[in-house]
């Protein structure tokens, strides 16, 4: 794989570091295709800066965090080609790292220990929602030298006065009034770690660099400096992408097709290559080029070229490149994949032989294998009711005659077929397709297929006639 080195136009002036991303999904279900892009910009800019490009799972939430969820998410990385440095990380095996860090904060003063019930918060938020007012924390043990009873959480004591800026790669400069900003918890009365401080400490430890990721977090990029400053770590870059919409401009949902990776691996027949390239155009450009290829994305990708708005997810977009890939991609491979969704019986050396003409009508690989399935039915076949209304008495006639004329044929080749049907048609003073109809439906048993002669061709000799004279029988 291509990569570059150093630094290059999206590194700020004075950051010398080594580029380190990662990507940190929640295995509370499948790699989705949001999800899916993100760690692709990661991958890309990494890989762009010779850096490092981790993977965090964050498993925090043990009651919804699945094993299956986890591998899934580890299968559609691989086959998207996202391949990660060293081992995966799992946020949970550092809970008692994130419970050092606030303690450390409460030490250094930025933190504090609040004892406040249910009760006063609740009063609280009824009284900013009569004030029509967002809702901040208020708590009395803030500045309190005094210690309460029982158990506590340990708040972040956030700055109160002036504003925090973030140069976002993506959003441009981004202020926030730090008085906005409440003293969110950092550990529960348990002890057990929230999102907001596990994901800064794992960043920190695991010595990220620059944080990209959807603009819905980018609100939670102030919350996690307050604690990034108190610590006086070093400050990520950030980059929050828009999210992706659905084509009638709403947030993508599962409606719009927003399915997990897998599900456009195995439901839809999309190849690996054709989901890169169209995640890769989802939000970001380079000119206008339109496809490229791995090396191509490495070697150009650029948090520049990110843009601010949302983009829109298109699915007969993503078909249609689907079937571009698929038309340029290699014979075997594509036989073995529709032989995979034949099932049992299913040629793969014959499916080679056949590719060439049957991957030009394909979409997807269900398209693939549908149209290639004519190839290894079993006589008498089954008809569609559209190829059946064609096989009419005098369509059989027909088809004996062809049976007897294409029987003569010593040299089954698709040349030869075509000047032998030709020939039939000007006999019977048919057009060729008149002809070609009713034989298609005999030897495919449907109204659509490759070219008729490639058909034949494919078929053979034994096998077309057979199919042939099992028509013309009735």
């Amino acid at each position: 794989m291509a990569s570059g080195s150093g630094t290059t136009a999206d590194q700020p002036l004075g950051d010398e570091r080594p580029v380190v991303t990662r990507f940190a999904p929640s295995p509370t279900g499948f790699l989705h295709i949001g999800g899916a892009r993100t760690a692709l910009f990661n991958w890309l800019y990494a890989r762009r800066n010779g850096g490092k490009f981790l993977l965090r799972i964050e498993d925090t939430d043990k009651a919804r965090s699945t094993q299956e969820a986890i591998d899934a998410i580890l299968d559609g990385m691989r086959w998207l080609g996202l391949d990660w440095d060293g081992h995966e990380y799992y946020q949970s095996q550092f809970w008692a790292r994130h419970a050092e860090v606030a303690h450390e904060l409460l030490a250094r003063g930025h933190a504090y220990k609040c004892w406040m019930s249910q009760e006063e918060l609740a009063a609280q938020r009824e009284r900013a929602q009569a004030e029509r007012r967002p809702f901040r924390i208020e708590s009395p043990w803030r500045d309190s030298t005094e210690q309460g009873e029982g158990a506590f959480v340990v708040r972040l004591r956030a700055p109160r006065e002036g504003e925090t800026v973030i140069e976002d790669r993506v959003q441009g400069r981004v202020a926030v009034q730090n008085a906005e900003v409440d003293d969110f918890i950092l550990l529960r009365s348990d002890g057990t770690p929230t999102y907001m401080l596990a994901v800064v400490v794992d960043d920190h430890d695991m010595g990220v660099t620059h944080v990209v990721r959807g603009d819905d977090h980018l609100n939670n990029a102030f919350r996690q400096l307050a604690i990034i400053r108190g610590m006086g770590w070093p400050e990520p870059v950030y980059a929050h992408v828009p999210l992706i919409h659905g084509p009638d401009g709403a947030k993508l949902s599962k409606r719009h097709g927003a399915l997990g990776v897998d599900a456009y691996r195995d439901e839809m027949g999309i190849l690996p290559e054709a989901l890169f390239n169209y995640l890769l155009r989802l939000g970001w450009g380079h000119g206008d080029q339109e496809e490229f290829t791995r090396e191509e994305a490495v070697e150009v990708f650029d948090l520049s070229g990110v843009g601010k708005s949302p983009s829109r997810f298109d699915l007969k977009k993503l078909q249609n490149l689907n079937g571009h890939y698929i038309r340029a991609a290699d014979d075997a491979r594509l036989a073995q994949l529709a032989a995979e969704r034949i099932g049992s019986g299913a040629d793969v050396a014959l499916l080679t032989e056949a590719m060439p003409v049957l991957k030009t009508r394909a979409r997807d690989l269900n398209e693939l294998a549908d149209g290639a399935a004519f190839l290894f039915k079993q006589r008498p076949l089954a008809l569609t009711d559209q190829a059946a209304a064609l096989l009419t008495a005098e369509a059989r006639a027909l088809l004996a005659q062809i049976s007897a004329l294409l029987g003569e044929l010593e040299d089954w080749t698709t040349e030869a077929l075509e000047a032998k049907l030709k020939a039939c048609a000007e006999q019977q003073g048919l057009g060729l397709g008149k002809l070609a109809q009713p034989l298609r439906a005999a030897l495919t048993g449907q109204t659509t297929s490759p070219g008729i002669f490639d058909v034949l061709a494919l078929l053979g000799k034994e096998e077309s006639l057979a199919r042939i004279d099992a028509q013309v029988a009735g």
